[in-house]
């Protein structure tokens, strides 16, 4: 099962222990580790990616559910200005992105108060004892969440509104005063360029999406292939 995991720590060298303990755990196949990073938690309630920190197989963490949380995980404020140039850089805090529902956001927020850190992975996991005894030796509080399904029923619903409202101010331009027609098709064309706008967002979700779907088997092949390899030279 894909999962979104986040351990929290009182301090950054723990932090790096955890994250050098989840690589070791995929080394000894409890877990495929799809993509990573620390965090920390600063004092104005912003949240900055370590910028020494490799964000794993998956590459830059733009666009991506594990980008998105990292985001999100710093409230309203966001990232800080300046952290994470190369790997969050242009990525946005989105809920829908992330995969995850906000009370896991909120519950992690719980924890990871100022001045502490995380690891955060987006990894898969069918047994959930491995990480959180190794986690919990080192210090670190655990939570996980199983990654939805990307769902575009909401983003459907908000589209045929805007789009049945447009249909409704065609109908009023159609019987409207000259003075008033300018004033309505100004309404027309703001709803139409925010559905145009809606519509490229949820392109680029699904491309993202399909690209990140793409990496995983990869990965999966990748290791498939490495494991097959030393089993191989175990039984020559």
């Amino acid at each position: 099962m894909d999962r979104m995991l986040v351990v929290v720590f009182d301090t950054e060298s723990k932090a790096y222990e955890g994250k050098k303990a989840i690589l070791e755990l995929e080394n000894e196949g409890s877990i495929v580790v799809y993509g990573y990073a620390v965090v920390a938690k600063n004092a104005n309630g912003t949240t900055t990616v370590k910028q020494s920190d490799d964000p794993g197989p998956l590459g830059t963490l733009v666009g991506t559910s594990l980008g998105s949380l990292i985001g999100l995980l710093g409230g309203p404020a966001g990232l800080a200005i300046g952290a994470a140039v190369g790997v969050l850089a242009g990525g946005t805090a989105d809920l829908h992105n992330a995969r995850i529902g906000d009370d896991f956001v909120d519950d992690v927020s719980t924890e990871l108060l100022p001045n502490k850190f995380a690891v955060v992975a987006e990894i898969q996991e069918d047994w959930t004892t491995p990480v959180d005894l190794r986690m919990e030796a080192i210090g670190g509080t655990v939570f996980r969440r199983a990654l939805s399904d990307v769902n575009h029923t909401v983003h459907n619903e908000d589209i045929a509104a805007m789009k049945a409202d447009i249909a409704q101010m065609r109908a009023e331009h159609a019987k409207a005063r000259a003075d008033r027609k300018a004033k309505i098709q100004e309404k027309i064309n703001q709803l139409d360029s925010k559905i145009q706008a809606r519509l490229e967002k949820a392109k680029e979700r699904r491309e993202t999406a399909e690209r990140q779907a793409k990496a995983k088997v990869e990965i999966l092949k990748t290791k498939a292939d490495a494991l097959k390899a030393k089993a191989a030279e175990t039984h020559v």
